[in-house]
């Protein structure tokens, strides 16, 4: 089985803000896909099924950002005699709007929601699709801020993409993912 984990935080207050572009991945995938994420277990909304034989399970932590790995790191622990592999989908700042890309490992390039899973699983050894969000002076402000209407047409494609980058991720894995979409 594959995971596929989505960061954002909990609540309507946060809906459609950048920070939750991990979220809004979820969902696209859920609907592409036909898979209901609507189970509370672990800490967390989830469903499972199917894509191209591969049997998936796709995540929203239901903890806030900075406590992402609680979340994760349960699913992992229960999930572990049959978890083969997991993606972490989040925004990234430091990428223009709307820009999709994969990363292997690495840091948590001063993420919290990532610097909180390599904490919780001690490993900084997993795949992760970024999606761009921009950068402001007021990071606070920013990450918490809905998308203006351009932006957020923008990321419409971007989910779009992320979609077909998370099909190939499960058909190929990553390194033939990160030639196709990076």
């Amino acid at each position: 089985m594959k995971m596929i984990v989505g960061l954002g935080n909990p609540g309507k207050k946060y809906e459609g803000t950048r920070h939750n572009v991990g979220f809004m991945a979820i969902d696209a995938l859920s609907r592409a896909w036909g898979i209901d994420v609507s189970k509370k277990e672990k800490n967390a909304l989830t469903g499972s099924g199917f894509v191209n034989g591969e049997k998936i399970l796709l995540v929203k932590p239901l903890t806030f950002m900075n406590l992402s790995g609680d979340a994760v790191w349960q699913l992992i622990d229960y999930y572990a005699d049959q978890l083969d592999d997991f993606l972490v989908i989040y925004d990234d700042m430091d990428m223009p709007v709307a820009q999709v890309r994969f990363k292997r490992q690495g840091s948590s390039g001063g993420h919290n929601g990532i610097k909180s899973i390599i904490s919780r699983i001690n490993s900084k050894e997993f795949d992760r699709l970024k999606i761009g969000i921009g950068k402001k002076e007021n990071v606070i402000s920013h990450v918490l801020s809905p998308f203006s209407k351009q932006d957020q047409a923008a990321i419409d494609e971007a989910l779009e993409t992320a979609v077909e980058a998370c099909t190939r991720w499960l058909e190929a894995g990553i390194d033939r993912a990160m030639n196709e979409f990076n």
